[in-house]
């Protein structure tokens, strides 16, 4: 079996910035020389990690990840912790465009959360999601459509980690992204905020009065959409993580609502 050093000597050729941690895992993960050989090979052409291996760590936890499906990025634990913060013992939760589900484990197994339901539009991230949560929970649809109808009114907290880069930045993103997660899941529209405006128009009829969304977007477009969350109805902050990069706008739905 190649040992370490070669194996990191390949990665680092191939332009991977955490060769050495990357090889450890590659290591930890093969089950034979062959299948090493194999996998370091597909990792030193572009592809993802995560997609090689088959999870992602996120939060402590191990989210299964499947070739073609989005990884979950580190910058939304963030996300995930605002959501478990958010979340009253008892509460129900939507992890919307949930991907492979990582935002919706990671509420599940840190809150009191009573019910924690999940959606996203792709096919292959619907089926990956209920791997990693209790299928009957995860819906597949566009955004609230895909949700059980007896849901409306009732949700405590959204949380949704919706496609925020803008169409023509998408060819300027990693290959890995670009060539090997679905455009579904990384295209954002023109400014980046066409899905995310959509998730906030349509949460004040799924939240309950007083109830919470977050959504994760960039520090650029915060702004803009901060702006969207009041015009529907939500006072609004913006939350940030300089240190992992990560920022999310928090919304409050105006409880004086009928």
């Amino acid at each position: 079996m190649p040992d370490a050093s070669d194996i990191v000597a390949v990665l680092r050729a191939a332009g991977c910035v955490f060769a050495e941690d990357e090889a450890a895992v590659l290591l930890a993960e093969a089950p034979s020389p062959d299948a090493l050989a194999a996998m370091v090979a597909r990792r030193a052409a572009g592809d993802p990690l995560e997609q090689i291996v088959g999870w992602a760590g996120f939060r402590g936890l191990r989210v299964v990840v499947a070739p073609g499906v989005f990884v979950p990025r580190q910058r939304t634990s963030f996300l995930a912790g605002l959501a478990v913060a958010a979340t009253r013992d008892g509460a129900t939760v939507v992890d919307m465009c949930c991907g492979a589900g990582a935002v919706a484990l990671a509420v599940r197994v840190e809150s009191g959360a009573a019910q924690v339901h999940a959606a996203d539009v792709d096919p292959a991230a619907v089926a990956c999601a209920r791997r990693n949560l209790p299928p009957a929970t995860v819906h597949q649809g566009d955004l609230y459509a895909a949700l059980p109808p007896d849901l409306r009114g009732r949700v405590d907290v959204v949380v949704a980690n919706a496609p925020y880069v803008p169409t023509a930045a998408v060819a300027l993103m990693p290959p890995e992204a670009r060539l090997h997660e679905p455009m579904v899941a990384l295209d954002g529209g023109g400014d980046g905020l066409d899905i995310a405006r959509r998730v906030v128009a349509g949460a004040p009829q799924w939240l309950v009065a007083g109830g919470v969304l977050l959504v994760e977007t960039s520090d650029e477009q915060a702004p803009v959409l901060r702006d969207v969350f009041a015009r529907n109805g939500f006072a609004a902050s913006v939350e940030s993580d300089d240190e992992i990069g990560a920022t999310a706008v928090r919304g409050v739905l105006d409880g004086r609502r009928g």
